[in-house]
Formats: structure tokens, C-alpha cells, sequence
């Protein structure tokens, strides 16, 4: 497996990947008529325009095909005090997970806000997404809960944050075989 930044050309398979990973993980939180009408075009339009502007990193598996990705930046809402990065998304197809990429997704993104002087980051996580426990494992703490409506379905999106990356996360390359 490697974990690389991704590049524009990886669109069409980043978009795969959002949308297998919409339709297993929240195939019991969202109707089922909304995850079969996500569209990898309309995904892979969105990712054309913003790969070039956000860091999006990606998990290759060993024959080159990405199986994951992640992306983050400045913490987009500003109502959390101190938490001043954001992991805005990190999605792995069904058959991957559980092997440890999560964490290895994580840490660029992670590495990314510590150059630019950021230690301490958060991320919005569904409370019915079984995802949560992977936050808790790697050091992420319950720090506010909303309910939103999303899919025409009233959810309750629950933060994690980490309030010093320095002592959570370890440095690392930026693109590396594990």
C-alpha cells in the first residue's frame, strides 16, 4: 500500500471511491434511492475543481488502484476555540478497511497542518457511522454534537477533536509504502 498526495488525474477513481464508500457505510443511515443516484461524474467534477486547491492524499493498493483518500486543511466554521484544523474527509472502500490505512490517511493530512503551524485539528463524524471508533482509537475526543439534516434525514454529526498533534501523530514521509 502506498499513500500519496493525490494528483488531478485521480479524480474519476477518488470519485469512485466516495461513492462506493457513501453507499456501504451509510447504506442504514441514508435512503437507499439517494446513495444509488450519487453520480461519479458529478463527484469527479467537484474533485477536478478542488484537487488543485485543497492537499488530497490517496491509498493505492499494490497493483496502483486507489482504495482510499483523505483531505483537510483550516477548520472551516470557527466555532470550536483552539481547534484550527480540519480533516474534512477520509473515506476507504469496504474491503480495505480495517487495515490500518486510516491512519496512515490521516497523518499527511496531519503533517500538512503542523508545517503551517497548526497542532490541533477536528472532524465531523456521523454519529451512526461505525467510523467513530476509529477517531476514538487514534486519539480523538468527543468535543460537540449537532443534529443536521442531510438526505432529507435528521442525523446527529458528532466532532472529534485532538488538542495536540505534536504528541498524537508522528512525522512521517509524504509518500511511503506500508
Amino acid at each position: 500500500m502506498k499513500i500519496r498526495k493525490a494528483a488531478l488525474t485521480d479524480a474519476p477513481h477518488i470519485a469512485k471511491v466516495h461513492v462506493d464508500s457513501w453507499r456501504t457505510t451509510y447504506k442504514d443511515i441514508f435512503p437507499q434511492e439517494y446513495l444509488n443516484n450519487l453520480s461519479y461524474e458529478e463527484r469527479t467534477s467537484f474533485l477536478e475543481k478542488s484537487i488543485p486547491q485543497q492537499d488530497v492524499y490517496v491509498a493505492e493498493n499494490n497493483q496502483g488502484e486507489i482504495v482510499g483518500f483523505s483531505v483537510g486543511g483550516l477548520e472551516r466554521e470557527g466555532k470550536h476555540e483552539g481547534y484550527l484544523g480540519e480533516l474534512y474527509a477520509i473515506y476507504i472502500v469496504e474491503e480495505y478497511q480495517g487495515n490500518g490505512i486510516g491512519k496512515e490517511l490521516v497523518k499527511p493530512v496531519v503533517e500538512q497542518l503542523k508545517q503551517v503551524g497548526i497542532n490541533t485539528m477536528l472532524i465531523w463524524v456521523l454519529e451512526d457511522n461505525d467510523a467513530r471508533y476509529f477517531y476514538e482509537s487514534i486519539g480523538g475526543r468527543k468535543i460537540d454534537t449537532v443534529e443536521v439534516e442531510m438526505a432529507g434525514v435528521k442525523v446527529n454529526e458528532t466532532a472529534y477533536g485532538w488538542d495536540d498533534l505534536k504528541k498524537q501523530f508522528s512525522l512521517e514521509e509524504e509518500s511511503r509504502d506500508i
